[in-house]
């Protein structure tokens, strides 16, 4: 018999860092944390609407984050298995004229160990786009491609 180690301390401390990175907007170090053919999708738009690899992704993520004033983070809770972590967590958003949402997310991420293969997020978009200013919602339309 072989003894194998668990990943799921090196899959959960990939994803930590990932998420402190991302909360800080460090696009640099967000960047890192993909391969060319890691995947980020939100479940909630289109199924073909699929970013792939570190630029696509980053270039997704800047879309949205970038034009808000106030970005927040509430973690609830964090369960692993194997090199798959999953995170439910709030994001509280606030634009440039006070407008804000809270929005509740669970996040999948699957890892090979060195960076985040697979990212999908589960979240409502009427949340979203009840709350947002019209200007950061037509921001949005031009989309990320």
């Amino acid at each position: 018999m072989t003894d194998t180690i668990d990943p799921t301390p090196a899959a959960r401390d990939l994803v930590a860092a990932f998420w402190q990175a991302l909360y800080a907007r460090d696009w640099g170090a967000v960047a890192a944390f993909f391969g060319p053919e890691s995947t980020y999708t939100d479940m909630c738009t289109p199924v073909d609407d699929v970013a792939v690899g570190p630029d696509q992704i980053v270039r997704r993520l800047r879309l949205g984050l970038e034009p808000i004033s106030g970005y927040e983070h509430r973690l609830i809770g964090v369960t692993a298995e194997g090199n798959r972590v999953v995170t439910e967590h709030t994001e509280t958003w606030t634009w440039r004229d006070g407008e804000s949402v809270e929005l509740p997310f669970v996040s999948v991420q699957e890892t090979d160990g060195t960076v985040i293969t697979r990212w999908s997020d589960y979240w409502d978009l009427q949340t979203l786009l009840g709350s947002a200013p019209a200007w950061w919602v037509e921001h949005i339309m031009e989309g990320w491609a």
